[in-house]
């Protein structure tokens, strides 16, 4: 049987990036065959190097989002930096930015500079709140989007709003940067010109607050936080077991909670109950329909529970910690787990989540150190030695 090359074998990704937005986008484009150049400051490099130490030395968020990528530790401030990165640029498909705002301008490395300069590149530029407007030079970090987006304001319990736990502004960025990628290179394949790509954190975030959004503009309303219960739908909610555990339960229709009344709360009383029997009537009587479900599953320990549920054909999920998932038996079950190799050695990494079957296996390359690959790449554009041991003296590489 003939395997399928990775869709982005041959395609060339220079990214001057930093943080998280480009990074995971731009590690979605390395795990589908793209050979990724990260461009770093030579005093430190990508500052998300340095969150933290968790990854086994390493920095957890820099693990996640910066595997099978090339370092180049280059000084864009010096001229000569520049000129190494045009060298990388003349023959590259994409070059992705997300430096802060006018800085890439300043550089001459924005995406309207860069496409003029080079007709068939792909250049993507992505900000916290775009290119204009009044918000365009505020600092956008993730969490602060979370909050201009409304997201904080949906995310929580009635007495406190919350952020996402994980860093939803920077994905949501990060994964529209990707597609619109994809979607550009589709293009240049029809036409023979790349083009720019504009993403902000805000937009992208703003995107999937769209049914928060629909329905406080057309409704009226602005949605109630209900912390991990359901605003519209009862019983839809996390309860505790006799073990300590909690189960989450979706009751989605009345013949649904008729099942769960007879079958797991063994009373089937309740299916005809009218402070029960209907959804709208579960909902105006929340406190009650959660006392019942509580004292039933607070009886079962989460496996009972669990069992019962799915046999009631009741949709159902375990409240799992990160420890949890990352012992969770459905991805053993489908292999999931690879091994990324790193300066501190391999890492467990799970496989990206696009599934090509036929394919070839994803590009799960390791996690580079700082400038790990400069001298390579320098040498890669014809630089002499001694021209490579000047621009290490100066500063201008590492």
């Amino acid at each position: 049987m003939t395997i399928e090359p990775l869709p982005l074998d041959g395609i060339t990704v220079v990214a001057v990036e930093q943080a998280v937005s480009a990074p995971f986008a731009t590690r979605q484009l390395a795990d589908l065959g793209a050979r990724v150049i990260k461009v770093e400051r030579p005093d430190g490099g990508d500052f998300a190097r340095h969150y933290d130490t968790a990854a086994h030395g390493l920095a957890s968020h820099f693990v996640w989002a910066n595997r099978g990528k090339e370092s180049l530790a280059l000084d864009l401030k010096d001229p000569r930096g520049r000129e190494v990165l045009h060298g990388l640029l003349a023959d590259a498909d994409v070059f992705v930015q997300n430096l802060a705002q006018g800085a890439a301008a300043r550089l001459g490395l924005d995406a309207a500079t860069l496409c003029a300069r080079y007709p068939r590149l792909v250049a993507v530029d992505v900000s916290g709140y775009g290119a204009q407007g009044p918000y365009a030079h505020k600092r956008a970090y993730d969490m602060l989007v979370q909050c201009e987006a409304g997201l904080v304001s949906v995310t929580g319990t009635p007495e406190q709003p919350v952020k996402a736990g994980v860093p939803a502004a920077d994905i949501a960025a990060a994964m529209y940067a990707f597609s619109g990628v994809l979607a550009a290179l589709l293009r240049r394949g029809v036409t023979g010109r790349g083009g720019r790509v504009e993403v902000s954190m805000l937009d992208a975030l703003a995107e999937w607050m769209g049914h928060p959004l629909h329905h406080t503009m057309h409704g009226g309303r602005e949605p109630v936080r209900t912390g991990l219960a359901h605003a519209v739908i009862a019983p839809y909610d996390a309860y505790p077991t006799a073990d300590g555990d909690r189960v989450l339960l979706s009751v989605q229709n009345d013949r649904e909670w008729r099942r769960l009344a007879e079958q797991v709360l063994e009373q089937p009383e309740l299916a005809e109950d009218p402070e029960y029997a209907t959804n709208t009537a579960r909902t105006a009587n929340r406190e009650k329909t959660d006392a019942v479900v509580a004292g039933a599953l607070g009886t079962l320990e989460a496996e009972e529970a669990v069992r019962r549920l799915e046999a009631a054909g009741i949709a159902c999920a375990r409240l799992n910690s990160v420890a949890q998932l990352a012992a969770h038996p459905q991805l053993a079950a489908r292999d999931r787990w690879r091994q990324v190799e790193s300066p501190a050695g391999p890492l467990r990494a799970l496989l990206p989540p696009i599934v090509l079957p036929g394919g070839a296996a994803p590009h799960m390359g390791a996690v580079p150190a700082l400038g790990e690959h400069t001298e390579a790449l320098l040498r890669g554009l014809g630089m002499a030695g001694t021209q490579i041991s000047e621009l290490r003296r100066d500063g201008v590489i590492a």
